[in-house]
C-alpha cells in the first residue's frame, strides 16, 4: 500500500509525521491533485488508514499524521487538543500546503473542526467520522493496557478528560465553519451519542448528514461505504448519492 516516510524537520516545528503515498498508482494522480490529510482517532495512529489510503491517493497527495503523543510523533508530555490543532497546522505550513481537504475520525475529527473554527481558509473539504459533539459528558474510569503502548497512556488522560469537558466555545464556534463538510455517523452500533453526531452536522453551515450503520469504525468495518460517501463529496461531484440533511 503506502510508503511510509519522515520527511526532514523543520527548525521551529520538531515533530515528525508521516505521508503516505500509494506506490504504482502515485504516477496516476494529476500533478494539481489536491492534498487531503488524514486524523486519526484516540490511540490509533496513521497506519489506521490503511484499508482506504490506497483509494485517496489515485486522486489526492495523502498525508497521514500521527498526532502528538502517537506512534511516531513526538510524545513531549503536554497534551490537549489545540496543542494537536497547532501541531497539523504546523505540519500543513512545513509541506507548503496552503489549503487541504481533511478527513478526521473521532478524537482526529475534534482537531478537525478546531483547525476550520481557528483557520478557515486552511480547510476546503471536512470529512468528519463519527465524531462527538463537544458537550459535556459522563466521565469513565480509564485503565491502562497491559504491555507496551503505541501511544503515551499520560495523553490518553489529558485529552479524554478534555472530550468529557469540551470547552464551550467549541460547541459555539461550529458555526464559524466555512468547509462544506460531510459528517459521518457510525448509527446505534456507536458508543458516540448519534444524536450528538447529528447536531455536530447541523450546526455547522455547510455541513451535512450520512448515516452508515456499523459503528464507530466505519472506514475500518465498511471501507467501501465509507469511500462510497467520501469521493464523491471531496471531489465536489454533484451527482454523489443524496444524504440526510
Amino acid at each position: 500500500m503506502g510508503v511510509p516516510y519522515s520527511p526532514p524537520q523543520a527548525p521551529h516545528h520538531p515533530r515528525h509525521h508521516r505521508r503516505l503515498t500509494a506506490g504504482s498508482l502515485s504516477g496516476l494522480r494529476p500533478p494539481e491533485a489536491r492534498p487531503l490529510v488524514l486524523l486519526h482517532a484516540l490511540g490509533r495512529d496513521s497506519t489506521d488508514w490503511d484499508t482506504v489510503t490506497h483509494g485517496f491517493a489515485r486522486n489526492w497527495r495523502v498525508h497521514a499524521l500521527d498526532l502528538r503523543g502517537h506512534g511516531r510523533s513526538d510524545w513531549p508530555g503536554s497534551y490537549t487538543l489545540e496543542l494537536m490543532r497547532d501541531d497539523v497546522l504546523g505540519s500543513l505550513d512545513v509541506l507548503g500546503l496552503a489549503t487541504v481537504d481533511v478527513i478526521g475520525h473521532s478524537m482526529g475529527g475534534m482537531v478537525a473542526y478546531l483547525l476550520a473554527q481557528e483557520h478557515p481558509q486552511r480547510v476546503d473539504r471536512l470529512v468528519l467520522e463519527d465524531v462527538p459533539l463537544p458537550q459535556p459528558r459522563k466521565r469513565t474510569f480509564l485503565t491502562r493496557p497491559e504491555g507496551e503502548l503505541t501511544f503515551d497512556w499520560d495523553m490518553v488522560t489529558a485529552v479524554r478528560a478534555q472530550i468529557d469537558t469540551p470547552e464551550p466555545a467549541w460547541l459555539e464556534r461550529l458555526e464559524e465553519v466555512t468547509a462544506e463538510t460531510l459528517v459521518m455517523g457510525g448509527g446505534p452500533q456507536s458508543h458516540v451519542a448519534q444524536e450528538g453526531v447529528a447536531e455536530l452536522a447541523s450546526r455547522i453551515p455547510r455541513g451535512r448528514l450520512a448515516v452508515v450503520p456499523v459503528g464507530h469504525l466505519i472506514h475500518e468495518a465498511a471501507p467501501q461505504a465509507f469511500m462510497d460517501l467520501a469521493l464523491p463529496f471531496l471531489r465536489a461531484d454533484p451527482s454523489h448519492p443524496t444524504l440526510h440533511t
